[in-house]
């Protein structure tokens, strides 16, 4: 059945703890809703998020998106606009004033498995339900006790792949923190770093050669320099032989296939993009090039990863969302878990809807406590 009208609705909160990197830092969420209504009344759902500033007020969030996106989606079916083939020229190619691109790729396509009858990884071509997910802290701004707990706990429930961020400026921090997590997760653990683009390329195969010296096996490195440095980063696959080069995550598509045609990635970091990532995944299996699933808002990307052949792993990071929705993926024994629901199986939660929306932009010394994160402990 063809669109007949959509719904947002607008959240923020407070997160359980600080996330970030060496380049940003977050203490609050900030995400809206997007629900798309087909005539049958089948909802397609995707989140629209911003992660440095507040979103604008609900009733702005919706004017622009009925000015700027509902017109080439009113009227027509999901199933058809998630294979639409659209012609990047001139001003058509642009970005949306707010980040809906996302949050409209994972609603179609929830509603086009919903009208198909199918779990979403089903109508992509899984040939199996779940994958191995590794545990990531975003643990740049926790002090070391906070990254121990993190990381203890994560590794008690089941996890054996733990990925931290490094990038300090202070490089005996990052070896530290390596130590740290040596004496919280069980030995032979696959171990992954982020510096999120910190390090020039002379600077991160000297730090990487450090690494390794001080007895640290590292499954890949992500962005360890800057994400259009092909060169460099083909350089760093070529001479640190004992791991690999995860890179991909700040690029769309088109860089995506530039950095697949420079081969200057092992592996390739993918998103919530769900149409954009079933491409570039086909044209990665036909260059044989692994895919790793980064974080998806709620773990939608469990679907992409299970229907990819190359994937092997997604990321986790202990985000406070599962009060969004009315049954999160199932995540345990270090493996993620694709539901058989139809559609991506995620709907949103009334209650949240009732007692989470936030029509109106708040400041941050407004949002009083955390919901709480019943995949941590209660602090």
């Amino acid at each position: 059945m063809s669109l007949s009208h959509f719904r947002i609705t607008r959240f923020q909160f407070a997160r359980d703890r600080v996330i970030g990197d060496s380049q940003v830092r977050a203490d609050d969420v900030n995400v809206a809703a997007l629900e798309l209504v087909s005539e049958s009344g089948e909802v397609g759902l995707g989140f629209i998020q911003t992660l440095f500033n507040p979103l604008p007020d609900q009733q702005e969030i919706e004017s622009v998106f009925e000015h700027e996106v509902w017109p080439s989606l009113k009227g027509n079916r999901a199933i058809a606009l998630v294979h639409r083939v659209n012609r990047p020229r001139g001003g058509n190619q642009r970005a949306y004033s707010l980040p809906f691109h996302e949050a409209v790729q994972v609603a179609l396509w929830d509603l086009a498995a919903k009208e198909a009858g199918l779990p979403l990884h089903v109508l992509l071509g899984s040939r199996r339900n779940r994958v191995k997910a590794y545990a990531s802290g975003l643990d740049f701004h926790l002090d070391d006790d906070a990254f121990v707990s993190l990381f203890s706990h994560a590794a008690s429930i089941g996890y054996s792949a733990f990925k931290i961020k490094v990038g300090h400026r202070d490089f005996d921090r990052d070896l530290r923190r390596l130590e740290l997590l040596k004496t919280c997760v069980p030995a032979g653990s696959k171990v992954m770093i982020d510096p999120n683009e910190a390090w020039t390329s002379k600077e991160a195969l000297t730090k990487l050669v450090a690494i390794r010296e001080a007895g640290h096996d590292l499954l890949w490195v992500e962005d360890p320099i800057l994400r259009h440095d092909h060169d460099g980063l083909r350089t760093l696959r070529h001479a640190v032989t004992w791991t690999q080069i995860n890179s991909g995550e700040y690029l769309d598509l088109q860089g995506k296939r530039l950095l697949l045609e420079a081969h200057a990635a092992d592996i390739l970091n993918v998103h919530g993009q769900v149409t954009d990532v079933m491409r570039i995944g086909w044209l990665a299996a036909e260059l044989g090039i692994p895919i790793s699933i980064g974080n998806t808002f709620l773990e939608a990307g469990v679907h992409m990863a299970v229907a990819l052949p190359e994937v092997e792993w997604l990321e986790y990071s202990f985000q406070n969302f599962d009060h969004l929705v009315e049954q999160p993926i199932e995540i345990r024994d270090g493996y993620a878990y694709a539901p058989d629901r139809p559609g991506h199986g995620l709907v949103l939660s009334e209650k949240a809807r009732g007692e989470w929306s936030r029509p109106r932009r708040l400041a941050r010394s407004e949002l009083g406590a955390a919901p709480e994160n019943p995949r941590l402990p209660a602090k």
